[in-house]
């Protein structure tokens, strides 16, 4: 009994997590908004992404550099995608984009690789904002593509 408790609670950590394969078809970017930070985007369900300042972002001549690796993707995970990501509610589509990162197509946006924050729960919260870890910063993303101001 407790065995297939266990099991079950492993499996719905798994189902949560942003790295399940639910979360990987073809990922929508949407904006929210709060009072503290203003617009931003999140992911289909209302989860922040968020961008690092030690990646290169991308531009029309050349791909974005993801920096992120080990640990930093514990802490972080990339927002990926299976198939073209869709621009929902507020987000420009002209401005999503796809770059390879171990082996997988992850969103960008501006050229921004995404990420989510994994102390980030639930829709709506942005614990990760404003963050100096692993070499740089953390930082929600504008509709317009850019770091949302500092809090």
């Amino acid at each position: 009994m407790r065995t297939a408790v266990f099991v079950s609670a492993i499996a719905c950590v798994v189902a949560l997590s942003p790295n399940s394969a639910l979360s990987q078809q073809a990922a929508t970017v949407k904006v929210a908004e709060s009072e503290q930070h203003g617009q931003y985007l999140t992911d289909g369900e209302g989860r922040a992404l968020y961008l690092f300042t030690a990646d290169t972002q991308g531009q029309a001549d050349q791909k974005p550099t993801v920096s992120c690796s080990g640990e930093c993707l514990q802490a972080w995970p990339p927002l990926y995608s299976e198939g073209a990501p869709q621009a929902g509610d507020g987000a420009d589509a002209a401005k999503l984009g796809t770059a390879e990162h171990a082996g997988k197509m992850m969103v960008t946006y501006n050229g921004w690789p995404l990420y989510y924050f994994a102390q980030d729960a639930a829709a709506g919260e942005t614990k990760g904002q404003d963050v100096e870890s692993f070499g740089g910063e953390w930082y929600l993303v504008t509709p317009a593509g850019e770091k949302a101001g500092e809090s």
